[in-house]
């Protein structure tokens, strides 16, 4: 008996690992955020207040 439940208890894990992958590639799939929607496009009139350029490195 001992190797029939060892046995069932891999299928299970097997099994559960599976099941696992498969529900990690469905909700990774659902998944709303898309980052290249909400990224900066670089400094914006604050910052550009607060460090005015020089002639001299505008070149």
């Amino acid at each position: 008996m001992p190797s029939l439940l060892s046995s069932w208890t891999l299928l299970r894990r097997g099994l559960n690992a599976i099941t696992t992958g498969w529900q990690n590639l469905i909700a990774r799939m659902r998944d709303p955020y898309r980052p290249e929607l909400h990224y900066m496009r670089g400094p914006g009139p604050k910052w550009r207040a607060k460090h005015p350029v020089h002639a001299a490195s505008a070149a």
